[in-house]
């Protein structure tokens, strides 16, 4: 995480899990973990914005990428400090960028199909009106080596289940991880890191577990990141975007098994039947 003028943090930082006490099928008792849910509210240039329920593991990233990916930020440079309090349960960023768009953009709200967030606010489908993802070639081995970095992953989830992961690849390495409560907080919190660190997404797989709906979508074109990888399956009006923006957009991917529901074109399947399981 690049250095910002000022970072503050207060309260108490917030856990990942916690042991509940839980009954199985037999009326015998264990011991188990979930997920903590918490919610961060954010504010910018103390103007109330939304409200996130999130794990909070990484929160200044979150908000940021939020905030950039809802088109309220556009330079990193001009963010002067990010205030996380957990005692008010609040995300303030402070910015010397003009804001004066933000009534506007906040009175054009659409309710997605989002968890943990589903919002989006302001016209952003007409910024990427004729945007297109940078086109690379894509091989079948790369794809099985990145999911096979990933199992390595997940720990919240391994714990306790009931949240997502996140992260951006290259090749089989795993450059970013991050689980949430809601797909869309940890693609936000991702998006946050490149966009301080003004990465480019051009040669990068960005891969989730959870499904890829139109927002979701959006948010990977935002990053320009060419190929999206899910463990879940992709809705209709996702599909779509993914071909309007150039996306390779493959679906229920898991073990020697995925989908290529767009992009095939540019995928080179250079082990075709060598390790394809028997079908069932």
């Amino acid at each position: 995480m690049p250095n910002f003028p000022s970072i503050i943090k207060t309260g108490i930082a917030p856990v990942q899990t916690e042991e509940v006490e839980v009954f199985d099928e037999y009326g015998e008792k264990l011991i188990k973990e979930v997920a903590c849910e918490r919610p961060l509210t954010v504010l910018l240039n103390w103007k109330e914005i939304v409200t996130l329920m999130t794990l909070g593991s990484r929160p200044e990233s979150l908000v940021l990428g939020y905030l950039k990916n809802q088109g309220f930020l556009h330079d990193p440079k001009a963010v002067e400090s990010v205030i996380i309090d957990w005692e008010t349960q609040s995300a303030a960023v402070v910015t010397s960028e003009n804001i004066d768009h933000l009534d506007k953009a906040l009175s054009k709200k659409t309710v997605t199909s989002g968890c943990g967030q589903g919002t989006m606010y302001g016209n952003v489908m007409a910024e990427l009106e004729h945007y297109q993802v940078p086109q690379i070639q894509l091989k079948q081995s790369d794809i099985y080596a990145t999911l096979e970095a990933l199992t390595h992953f997940n720990d919240t989830y391994k714990k306790a289940g009931a949240v997502h992961g996140c992260a951006i690849c290259r090749g089989d390495e795993i450059l970013s991880f991050v689980e949430d409560v809601g797909r869309h907080n940890a693609v936000d919190t991702l998006a946050g890191e490149m966009w301080l660190k003004q990465e480019s997404g051009e040669d990068k797989l960005f891969y989730t577990t959870g499904r890829l709906t139109s927002e979701m979508v959006i948010k990977i074109a935002q990053m320009g990141i060419p190929t999206l990888l899910s463990r879940s399956g992709v809705t209709q009006m996702g599909l779509d975007l993914a071909k309007q923006f150039g996306i390779t957009t493959i679906a229920r991917a898991k073990g020697l098994r995925f989908q290529v529901f767009s992009g095939a074109e540019k995928m080179d399947f250079d082990v075709k039947g060598q390790n394809k399981p028997e079908t069932k």
